[in-house]
């Protein structure tokens, strides 16, 4: 037979924390491999993966199409916290992306389940799903899908009442989805869909629930599912309603074995598919808005705050100038109008404001701040401006580090702030310019804890476990392979006991999966105007406002970053600076302190 053409448009990654377990690369491999053009990743509330998967699938040739799996409450809003009435549940829904409209909503309504309806579950509510559906493919979802789950009890009106709302909300862009696990359910709820769909004119379309990559996973995902429900492998293997073997990456052969009679649900994937069409091609920054005072122009604004900080700092500087100070002076200056001229063209004037505002804001605040670090302080212009106190010159720090106009790239400025009150400058940002975020990271499953995790999951003595864990060395990001290639031991234990093998073959096809998402440690994120209009937002382990992006994500969607630490030496510092005011009246700076004087290290 001719071969098909078919699009996975329900894809569940291991950014669909402990429910997916493939990987974005081998994804890309697998579908051009199985002769596929493009694909859509749909995880689970959220787009953790969105950029990754811009760029892998490039580059293997692949179109992506972009979506996530959202959840609804089919009554009540989204502040209901217990769903009293027996016949309101969370429906899912699959949500495609077709334009940067499209691109735009999504980040809003993930961002909305995540920040407002977050129960167990990031949820949305009819109402908000109807606000910000434009440019969105709307697929209905699994068994849980609030048609399948209606028609599988009976009720029909309610069914009917589902269909006519996601056909009013997403006009010409709402479709049936049939699946084919081999579970009994879905056969008798299909036939119950196609005249159903018939009857409302709902065009039909064939998904595959896919959550790992090949047939022979399946056991390593049930595990991994474990892992986040705190079960074992046998309890899950029990009471699992919808237990199968069938949610890999099915080949397009395999799609049509089961839909050979709906070939019109195998075409609507490719129909679907060129209707979606968003790319992360913006190659701008955006820059949060500083504005200066008696609306001067910012370019020259940052000059006159130059030249003036330098005025200040030049009594500083002065007294330790050997030879010449007229002279000194003038290379002094030479040197500012060099920096300003590659600042100012670049386009960074309002950064380096912005960045001396807040400092200015922590010193005015008494908030310790650490004196800067890294290649900013090859700056004199971060020094005029009280950024860094180091002075560039005699150390001769070379500004081209920090900024190279050869290099289009963000200047990267890491600020040092005393732990326990970093938090006070970030609202202060925030109460400034609105629009300011943290910065997710993801923990990846790591070779000890894997094990651990795994030999739980199989129901193995915990004595047993802790004995095999504490064979793989103590290296930082040590791998399986690696720990077996140190420690004969482990090979031994693996050869010769058939349950140690089963933990090593399962622990190995996790390891390295993404875990959980937390808060980095120092970006933020501050914009000129709402971040859900560049990616969306996500709750952190505290409340924090984070975005689902990480640090590289973030900068390549154009949005600028700081970082602001936390460091606990400043806050030992000051506490030292306090103690020796009150012992022995001296008001000590740390700043005046000179750095090449022995008696200053000793102790």
């Amino acid at each position: 037979g001719v071969n098909v053409d078919f699009v996975h448009l329900h894809v569940h990654s291991q950014y669909s924390l402990l429910e997916g377990a493939i990987t974005l690369e081998a994804l890309c491999e697998r579908v051009r491999e199985l002769g596929m053009k493009a694909c859509a990743l749909t995880d689970a509330g959220n787009m953790f993966g969105a950029l990754e998967f811009y760029e892998k699938a490039k580059a293997a040739g692949i179109k992506p199409v972009f979506g996530a799996e959202v959840y609804y409450l089919t009554g009540g809003g989204i502040e209901t916290r217990d769903v009293k009435r027996k016949d309101h549940f969370l429906a899912n829904l699959i949500l495609l992306v077709q334009n940067k409209t499209g691109y735009q909503n999504l980040c809003r309504l993930l961002s909305i389940a995540h920040l407002e309806g977050f129960y167990y579950k990031p949820r949305l509510d009819k109402e908000v799903l109807r606000k910000h559906s434009e440019g969105l493919i709307a697929l209905s979802g699994t068994m849980h899908g609030e048609i399948h789950r209606r028609l599988s009890k009976n009720e029909v009106e309610q069914a009917k009442e589902a269909v006519a709302y996601l056909q009013e909300t997403f006009p010409g862009r709402f479709y049936l989805e049939l699946q084919d696990h081999g579970l009994a359910l879905e056969k008798k709820v299909q036939d119950m869909v196609l005249p159903f769909a018939k009857e409302h004119g709902v065009p039909l379309v064939a998904s595959n629930d896919c959550k790992y990559l090949k047939k022979e996973d399946h056991v390593a995902h049930l595990a991994l599912q474990c892992i986040q429900s705190g079960r074992t492998l046998q309890e899950e293997e029990e009471r699992a309603e919808f237990l199968s073997e069938q949610r890999y990456l099915k080949s397009p052969k395999e799609i049509e074995q089961s839909f050979n009679s709906i070939p019109e649900a195998i075409e609507n994937t490719l129909k679907i598919t060129e209707q979606c069409d968003y790319a992360f091609n913006d190659k701008n920054y955006y820059f949060p808005k500083y504005a200066p005072p008696e609306g001067e122009d910012l370019d020259a604004y940052l000059r006159r705050r130059s030249y003036e900080g330098f005025e200040e700092r030049w009594r500083e500087i002065e007294p330790r100038v050997k030879g010449d100070p007229e002279k000194a002076k003038q290379a002094y200056l030479e040197r500012l109008k060099v920096e300003l001229d590659i600042i100012v063209p670049m386009g960074f004037s309002g950064y380096f404001l912005i960045v001396s505002d807040f400092i200015t804001y922590a010193k005015d605040q008494r908030i310790p701040v650490g004196p800067g670090r890294g290649s900013a302080a090859g700056s004199l212009v971060a020094y005029c401006l009280k950024i860094t106190d180091i002075d560039p010159i005699p150390y001769d720090l070379l500004f081209e580090r920090f900024l190279n106009p050869e290099r289009i790239s963000m200047p990267d400025m890491d600020i040092d702030f005393c732990m326990n009150r970093r938090d006070e400058v970030i609202q202060y940002v925030r109460g400034k310019y609105g629009h300011v975020s943290q910065i997710i990271t993801f923990g990846k499953m790591k070779a000890k804890a894997v094990l651990r995790d795994v030999g739980r999951v199989l129901d193995m003595p915990y004595g047993d476990v802790d004995k095999i864990a504490k064979l793989v060395p103590n290296t930082l990001n040590i791998t399986l392979e690696e720990a077996l290639k140190q420690e004969p031991r482990l090979q031994e234990m693996e050869k010769s006991d058939a349950q140690v093998k089963r933990l090593m073959q399962i622990a190995r096809s996790l390891e390295g999966l993404t875990r959980h998402a937390s808060m980095h440690a120092a970006g933020v994120v501050i914009a000129d105007r709402p971040l859900t209009e560049f990616c969306p937002l996500y709750k952190g382990p505290d409340n924090e406002v984070i975005t689902q992006f990480d640090m590289k994500g973030v900068e390549k969607i154009g949005l600028v970053k700081f970082d602001f630490l936390g460091l606990k030496t400043l806050t030992v510092l000051e506490v030292a600076l306090k103690i020796v005011k009150r012992t022995r009246g001296i008001d000590l700076k740390l700043s005046e302190i000179p750095l090449d004087d022995p008696k200053v290290y000793q102790s």
